[in-house]
């Protein structure tokens, strides 16, 4: 049987931190204060979190940090480009840890939040007690030019084609830098509509099958401006990682206790980067799950992160 979501909980805690910069995150803990310690990174990058979320953890055993990265969510100022980079983040959970009272806490990200979450471990290695990772990603020009540039446009021609209608043929040569050209120019009625189009072709390649409730919220312009111009931004930089950086500095990783959960059919992330992480992380337990595409609801990938909170909290299977 399938394992799903904890029932629906609220925060015991809700707060906003200045991590400077002209920065404010917004924060949040649930579950039990003085339960395990765990801190939830969510994807985009410029995703935000959701009520969802809160529920991947038994209420119980844990004690969760949530948090909007930079520029999004309930953080401000909304869409914030500037000083809002992977290392900005990385420095920004150890801030929460330090908020949460912890020295170490279990790491879970799926998406932009596995690379986020490779990141932040593999400086802070002492800091993370168990890493749980869902749809690898690594911020590499090949999985970049996938995504972007022909790979899922052979999976989703209509889609694709929605997405590149609004750049003209002598720029589609390079797709990320012509959206953040207009992701970050230009009068804001255009930014808006340039990052629609942007944030739902991604919001409705990332199920095996569609999903209406995806792809409204990808639909919705506030949401979709802080996602489409922070993704663009990181992306057209590289993330600031040095080439195959999180792969390359995996070793740093063979210590911590952890979970590797990628679908077969992702689209966004290729699973052969999670088959790489796992080649070189052995120790981690590794799910490549059949029928599922990217998002965490899949119910086979759903499955195993709850599988891997609870176990991590020493809950035993039933």
């Amino acid at each position: 049987m399938f394992r799903t979501l904890y029932p629906e909980i609220e925060p015991y805690e809700t707060g906003m931190l200045d991590v400077g910069d002209g920065h404010t995150i917004y924060y949040e803990r649930c579950g039990t204060p003085g339960a395990k310690p765990a801190v939830f990174l969510h994807g985009g990058p410029g995703g935000g979190i959701s009520p969802t979320h809160r529920r991947l953890f038994d209420p119980a055993l844990y004690d969760v940090m949530l948090f909007d990265q930079r520029g999004c969510g309930k953080s401000t100022p909304h869409a914030e480009l500037e000083a809002n980079t992977t290392w900005h983040l990385v420095a920004d959970i150890e801030r929460l840890r330090e908020l949460a009272g912890v020295e170490q806490w279990l790491v879970f990200g799926g998406s932009w939040g596995s690379t986020l979450a490779l990141a932040y471990s593999q400086k802070h290695p002492e800091r993370t007690s168990e890493l749980v990772l869902r749809g690898i990603y690594m911020c590499t020009k090949p999985e970049l030019d996938w995504f972007y540039q022909f790979g899922v446009s052979e999976m989703f021609p209509e889609k694709y084609e929605r997405f590149i209608a609004p750049i003209p043929e002598a720029e589609r040569g390079d797709l990320l830098t012509a959206y953040h050209r207009r992701l970050t120019t230009g009068p804001i009625e255009e930014r808006i509509e340039a990052a629609r189009i942007w944030s739902l072709f991604e919001g409705e390649v990332i199920t095996l099958l569609p999903d209406p409730a995806t792809s409204a919220q990808h639909d919705d312009g506030h949401y979709a401006l802080a996602f489409a111009r922070i993704e663009a931004h990181y992306f057209v930089n590289a993330c600031w990682l040095e080439p195959d950086q999180l792969l390359r500095d995996a070793e740093r990783l063979r210590a911590i206790p952890g979970t590797i959960v990628h679908g077969r059919y992702d689209m966004p992330c290729p699973a052969r980067y999670a088959w790489e992480l796992h080649k070189a992380w052995p120790e981690a337990d590794f799910h490549l799950i059949e029928g599922a595409g990217h998002a965490f609801s899949e119910p086979g990938i759903l499955d195993q992160l709850i599988r891997a909170t609870d176990r991590y909290a020493g809950k035993h299977e039933e």
